[in-house]
């Protein structure tokens, strides 16, 4: 019984490491912190297609007001 207790925070952040590692392989960009988030909204049902559909629209937006920022600072 003993066992299982220790086991599972080490299986989880095997489990992480293993996610974060593929997340850089695929070059997403996200950090541990924001991974962390993406797996507990996918845990609690979320659709993890619309995760994509949002994080791909706050990049657009970030990038377009940079954008704005630097054509004005110009």
């Amino acid at each position: 019984m003993t066992d299982v207790g220790k086991t599972k925070p080490s299986s989880a952040k095997e489990t992480m490491d293993v996610l974060m590692e593929m997340s850089r392989i695929l070059n997403t960009g996200l950090d541990l912190e924001t991974l962390a988030t993406v797996v507990r909204l996918c845990e609690s049902g979320v659709n993890p297609e619309a995760i994509a559909l949002v994080f791909n629209e706050l990049r657009k937006e970030s990038s377009a007001i940079k954008n704005d920022s630097n054509q004005s600072g110009s």
